[in-house]
C-alpha cells in the first residue's frame, strides 16, 4: 500500500461484496483512483457489507482483483459493518433535533398512496409524518413483530426546492429530496446515512463513483448538511455498457477478471482495455496503472458510457 506523498483529504472506492467485480466495476475503482492520487490525495478502500443479504463473502476477492490491476490504497480495508455505533450516535443526532419518525408503511402501501405536495414521482408520501403518539402506537401493534423503520423528517426547504450540487463530470446538479429511511425495520442502516457518516469519519472529501448513483447525491448532501459534515467533491463517472447496450453485467459472458484469467487475459491486458476506454492508452500499448498518473486529466473525461465488446480484447491480443 502506498503511504508516500503530501496527501490533503481523501478519496475512496467502496465496493459491495456481492460477487467478483466486474470490468465496470475495476474502471469506476480506476477512475476514482486516479482522481484521488493526481489530486493529492490518500485513496482508502471502505467494503460497503452492511446488507446481509448482498454479503456473498467475496471482499478479498475485490481487493485482490483491485490490486492486481494495479490500485494500491492506504491501510486496511474498513467494513462498514464495523461502523455500527458512528451510524447510531448520527441516528441519535437527528432524533435529538426532531428530525426522526417512525414509519411502518410497507413498500405496497407507499406505491399505492397519492403523491406528496411537491414531491418527486416515486417519492415517500409522508404518510406517517404527522402520526399522533397513539396513530404511532396503533401502527406498531399493526405490523408487530416487524419493527418500524425510521425515517427522516425533511426539512420543508429542501422538499420545495431539491438540493444542488456540482460534479465534476456532470456539472452543476439538482434534485428532489424526500423523508428518506435512516434504519430499515430489521435494524439495518440504510446506505444514504451510512456512507455520509462514514466518508467523514475517514477524511473523504472526493467521490467518485458511478453516474447511476447521482440521484441519489441530493439526499446525501441534505444529510451532510442537517449533521454539520462537510459536502466532498463530487465526481460521478459514467458506466461500462454491455454489447446489447444494456448495463454491462455478468451475464454478458467473461466480464469478471477471474473469468478472463481463465481464457488467458490477464490483469495487465484488462488494465490496457480500461485505460483505451478512458483514452489513456493506444491499441497495443500496456502501460502500468502508475503510468496512467502522468496521463490522466480529469477535465477531458468523457460523460457518455462505455460499451464493452468480447472483440476490444482479441483484437488488441
Amino acid at each position: 500500500m502506498d503511504n508516500s506523498g503530501s496527501l490533503r483529504g481523501a478519496g475512496r472506492y467502496a465496493p459491495t461484496p456481492s460477487g467478483d467485480l466486474h470490468l465496470g466495476n475495476l474502471r469506476t475503482a480506476l477512475l476514482a483512483w486516479l482522481f484521488a492520487r493526481t489530486s493529492g490525495r490518500a485513496f482508502l478502500m471502505r467494503i460497503e457489507d452492511l446488507d446481509r443479504a448482498r454479503d456473498a463473502g467475496s471482499a478479498e476477492q475485490q481487493l485482490a482483483d483491485l490490486s492486481a490491476i494495479g490500485i494500491d490504497w492506504v491501510g486496511e480495508a474498513m467494513r462498514q459493518s464495523a461502523q455500527a455505533e458512528a451510524h447510531a450516535a448520527a441516528i441519535e443526532r437527528l432524533r435529538a433535533s426532531g428530525l426522526v419518525y417512525e414509519c411502518t408503511c410497507t413498500r405496497r402501501e407507499i406505491q399505492a398512496a397519492p403523491s406528496a405536495p411537491h414531491g418527486a414521482p416515486g417519492a415517500y408520501p409522508g404518510t406517517c409524518r404527522e402520526l399522533s403518539d397513539a396513530e404511532r402506537r396503533a401502527a406498531r401493534q399493526r405490523i408487530a413483530p416487524r419493527h418500524p423503520a425510521l425515517r427522516l423528517r425533511a426539512p420543508e426547504e429542501y422538499l420545495r426546492g431539491g438540493v444542488a450540487f456540482h460534479d465534476r463530470v456532470l456539472g452543476e446538479r439538482r434534485g428532489d429530496v424526500d423523508d428518506l429511511v435512516l434504519q430499515r425495520g430489521d435494524g439495518t442502516v440504510a446506505y444514504n446515512l451510512a456512507v455520509v457518516v462514514d466518508d467523514a469519519a475517514s477524511g473523504v472529501d472526493q467521490v467518485v463513483r458511478g453516474d447511476d448513483l447521482a440521484p441519489s447525491t441530493p439526499r446525501q448532501v441534505m444529510l451532510q448538511r442537517l449533521l454539520g459534515l462537510p459536502t466532498p467533491e463530487y465526481a460521478h463517472v459514467p458506466l461500462v455498457l454491455g454489447p446489447t447496450g444494456a448495463r454491462l453485467a455478468k451475464r454478458d459472458g467473461a466480464v469478471t477478471l477471474r473469468d478472463l484469467s481463465a481464457s488467458g487475459i490477464g490483469p495487465e491486458d484488462v488494465l490496457a482495455l480500461l485505460a483505451r476506454s478512458v483514452g489513456l492508452a493506444r491499441s497495443g500499448e500496456r502501460p502500468s496503472a502508475s503510468a496512467l498518473l502522468e496521463r490522466f486529466d480529469p477535465a477531458v473525461l468523457s460523460s457518455a458510457p462505455w460499451t464493452f465488446s468480447p472483440d476490444a480484447l482479441e483484437s488488441d491480443g
